[in-house]
Parts: C-alpha cells; structure tokens; sequence
C-alpha cells in the first residue's frame, strides 16, 4: 500500500458570542463564509453536557454549561470533520476538549473561557489547573489547538517570554496576561496570534466604546509552530458586538492511502492487520458511533 501525502488547511476560529440563543444558524453561515472547521465557543450561556446537530447544515455542536445566563463554551465541527470525533472531555462551564483522529494523527481542539477580571483569585486558580490537567493528560505525540477568551493581556512584546510570544501583540501585559504567559511557558505552548505582524485592526479581539484589547488567543504546542500559516482577526462579522472572530489558518500533512492494484481478486502488498491499525480499536469505534 502506498502512502499519498499532501497538505491541507484546516481553520480554527475562537468567539466569545455572548449568547448562543438565537443564533446557531447564523453562526454556520459565518464558519461557511469564512471557511471555518472548527468553532470554539464561549459564553454560549447554555446548560447541560450535549452534542447537538445544528438542523441541516451538517455541522454539529458539542457544548457545556451549568448555570443559564452564565458562562457556557462549546466547540461547532463543520460536515467534513465531525466524522473524526472520537472523544469529547467536559470540564465545568469553561472547558471542554474534542479529539480527533485523521489518518495517523491525533487532534485535541479545547474552547476555554478564563474567569473575568473582577472575580475572586480562587476561580481562576481553579480554572488554569483544570486547564493544565486536561493538557496534562494529552499524549505529547498528538496536537493541541486551544482557543479562548482568556482575559488578560499579553502585551505588545515578548519581555522574557521569547519563544511563548511572538513579539507582535498589542496593549501593555497585566497580571492575568502574565498567567497566560507563565501557563503557557511551563506547558511548551505558544500563542499563535502574537506571532505574525498585523495592523492593529487585526489585533484587537474585544472592542468596546473607546476600548480595544486583545483578550482571545489560540495557544498551540510549540513544536507545532510551523504548521501555523496565519493567526488574525477579522472585524466586521455583526453577531456579537464587543468580540471579534479570530481565525487561526494550520497546514497537516494528509496521509491518504492507495490501494494496492487487484491481482486475480486479491490485492498485492497486503500482510495481515495488525497494531499498524492501533487507532481503530473497538473503542475508537464505539467512541465514533457514540458521537
């Protein structure tokens, strides 16, 4: 069997949407104009632990939340990729993580959503270590695609933190930017969108009156760094009208396989099964049928 190996573009996208009532469909539209796969959401503000088909786009919705009104993220799949989920972790109301499995790679998208500013010390310590052990319990084999609203600011340069942060940021780092630095740098992730140089109109994730921040940031593994071909905003979608959407454009290898040509009705070149196939165990399978 001979392997074909090309590149794709997978799109990731995280938006604080400040509710998801009312506006699912609308939220396709945008991921289809865009060209989005995957949707990591928060304050989507609903409760319950479910997957949820969004009518007949084809798309599918995984989401978390406990209290209506309040917090709540979830991750939107488009058609093409939602056949890959193989798993989905549920943390409260601010985390929740899917893995995929595509050819021979392993995929974790996670949407988090970081405890505001104003709120007392405790929820965020408690919210970077449920964070941490669920990257913790990630193989370091498989890729790591973390969106969020994680309210702080990094800061417009690196200060101490080269090879975390790009060097093309925005605004001054405050104590919770600082977190998201130090998290990042004792867990070997980077955070995408500080990394390319952009006007400020495609810096700023969170615009309100005369303020404008940067507080949405992809993180990913550093050793995945080269993969990531751009990370932006892009203003003008109207659903929301304080966050901006943030696009974050990866290239993966694609390992297709050809068969090998039929000879008398039996194919050359194939030995039995055996752990080459260690992804599509009975429970990866079950797991596929379950979601």
């Amino acid at each position: 069997m001979e392997k074909l190996v090309h590149d794709r573009r997978i799109r990731f996208d995280t938006w604080n949407i400040d509710t998801l009532t009312g506006k699912s469909m609308e939220i396709v539209d945008v991921m289809v104009r865009r060209k989005i796969n995957f949707m990591c959401l928060q304050e989507t503000k609903w409760t319950g632990e479910k997957a949820k088909e969004l009518d007949n786009s084809g798309f599918k919705l995984w989401y978390t939340g406990k209290i209506r009104s309040r917090n709540g993220v979830g991750i939107i799949v488009d058609k093409e990729w939602k056949k890959n989920v193989v798993d989905v972790r549920r943390v409260g109301d601010r985390i929740i993580a899917l893995k995929l499995v595509v050819g021979q790679d392993t995929f974790n998208v996670i949407s988090g959503y970081t405890p505001q500013v104003g709120l007392a010390e405790h929820f965020k310590v408690k919210f970077w270590e449920d964070l941490e052990g669920v990257l913790q319990d990630i193989p370091q084999g498989e890729k790591v695609f973390l969106g969020g609203d994680l309210n702080g600011h990094v800061g417009s340069v690196a200060r101490g933190f080269e090879g975390v942060h790009g060097g093309f940021g925005l605004g001054e780092m405050n104590g919770e930017g600082k977190s998201i630095l130090e998290f990042s740098e004792a867990l070997d992730l980077s955070i995408a969108n500080t990394w390319f140089k952009k006007r400020e109109e495609h810096l700023i994730t969170y615009k309100s009156g005369g303020t404008c921040s940067q507080i949405d940031f992809f993180l990913i593994r550093k050793s995945d760094r080269k993969y990531c071909l751009n990370c932006k905003v892009i203003p003008g979608e109207s659903l929301t009208t304080q966050h901006r959407v943030l696009v974050m454009d990866v290239r993966i290898r694609d390992r297709a396989k050809r068969r090998s040509p039929m000879t008398l009705g039996e194919s050359r070149g194939f030995g039995p099964r055996g752990k080459e196939s260690w992804w599509w165990n009975e429970n990866v399978q079950s797991k596929v049928r379950k979601f």
